[in-house]
This record gives C-alpha cells, sequence and structure tokens, in this order.
C-alpha cells in the first residue's frame, strides 16, 4: 500500500484556466487521475482493524488526502463537483475513527478537509 500510495499517485495541477474547460484533455486526465487516488484511499482504508490504525491513517489521511486529493479538492471551484469529491473522501473514512472525538472536533489529520468543508 505504501509504495501504492508514495509512487503510483500523480494527480498533476493544471492552471484554472486549462481545466475550467471540463471537455479539454488535460481537465479529463486530472479527473480520472483524481477518482483513481480516491478509489486507493477507498482500498487503503478498509485495511483499518487489520492493519495497525496509525499505518492506515498515515497512509489514507497524512499521504493521500492532504498530499494529493485535497489540493485538487481546493482548486476545484465551489460546486456540485466540488460537493461530490468531498461527499467521496468522507465516505471513505471508517466510522469509528470519529467515535471517541468530542463535539466540533475532529482528526488532526483531517483539519484541512474540515476547514474546506466549513467554508
Amino acid at each position: 500500500m505504501k509504495k501504492s500510495v508514495e509512487e503510483d499517485v500523480f494527480i498533476p495541477l493544471y492552471p484554472k484556466s486549462t481545466v475550467e474547460d471540463k471537455s479539454s484533455l488535460r481537465s479529463k486526465f486530472q479527473e480520472r487521475r483524481f477518482w483513481s487516488a480516491v478509489k486507493l484511499l477507498s482500498n487503503v482504508v478498509r485495511w483499518d482493524g487489520i492493519v495497525q490504525e496509525d499505518k492506515v491513517r498515515d497512509l489514507g489521511l497524512s499521504k493521500l488526502l492532504n498530499r494529493y486529493l485535497l489540493l485538487n479538492i481546493l482548486n476545484t471551484p465551489p460546486g456540485p463537483n466540488n460537493i461530490e469529491k468531498c461527499k467521496k473522501v468522507v465516505g471513505c473514512l471508517p466510522e469509528r475513527w470519529f467515535q471517541d472525538l468530542k463535539g466540533g472536533s475532529t482528526l488532526p489529520e483531517l483539519l484541512n478537509f474540515s476547514q474546506h468543508l466549513l467554508q
């Protein structure tokens, strides 16, 4: 899993003007790479309970979400596409990670993502 996250994930960042046209090849490529990384996130967090939780959280949240996915989400204009991306990421996260949190708090690895959701 670590090798996949570190070596196989690539989401290019193009200028906004380049990807605003959803029919452009760059925009389509960037979207495919994003959804591929979301699928990898889903697969990584499924190992929760089998592999040590700190390892799964490091790979899934610190490396994959914060290093790759969040950059793409932050560069996606507000609207339905951004909401869909956020919902898919949230849907990947195991509920048990949030059971012991007090109201209004989140996991340290999710602070930036949480701030984006609040905006």
